[in-house]
């Protein structure tokens, strides 16, 4: 698996931003990415619960990055997200985000997401369709800005 760039302020990503969650994503070059990742305590809803919106930005970071696996440059925004919430996501456990590209044609793609817990049951789950931002909204300037790349 290949180590995706990490931006330093993403919310999901961001390995600066100290309210984050600082996720690292790996691709297999072709049409899926993993993160493994633990979510603390100030990030709950309910008691030991990760709270929804936690859970929102996961899958959409994990679907939005399929089209990133063997071309980290290549950005995308996501348009729509069905999330289906199926099990209560825990705090203070090892997890697992997955997400898999399903189609990919010129400004729009297609992905799945997931997140798991470590025995591989589904805890949460979306469909997203993506699309590419509109031009000037990022250019490659801006990935220095945001310090993309990979992060040992």
């Amino acid at each position: 698996m290949n180590q995706q760039p990490n931006s330093k302020m993403c919310f999901v990503c961001g390995l600066e931003n100290p309210s984050g969650l600082r996720l690292r994503f790996y691709d297999n070059g072709k049409d899926e990415v993993v993160a493994d990742f633990t979510v603390q305590p100030n990030h709950q809803g309910y008691p030991d619960v990760v709270h929804g919106g936690i859970v929102a930005a996961i899958l959409d970071e994990a679907g939005g990055r399929t089209v990133m696996a063997g071309d980290s440059m290549r950005f995308f925004m996501t348009a729509k997200i069905e999330i289906r919430y199926r099990r209560p996501v825990p705090v203070g456990l090892p997890l697992k985000a997955v997400g898999r590209l399903v189609k990919l044609r010129d400004r729009h793609a297609t992905a799945t997401a997931e997140i798991r817990s470590v025995a591989g049951d589904v805890l949460a789950e979306a469909d997203l369709v993506l699309t590419m931002p509109p031009d000037g909204l990022l250019n490659t300037a801006d990935a220095e800005r945001l310090g993309w790349r990979v992060y040992e």
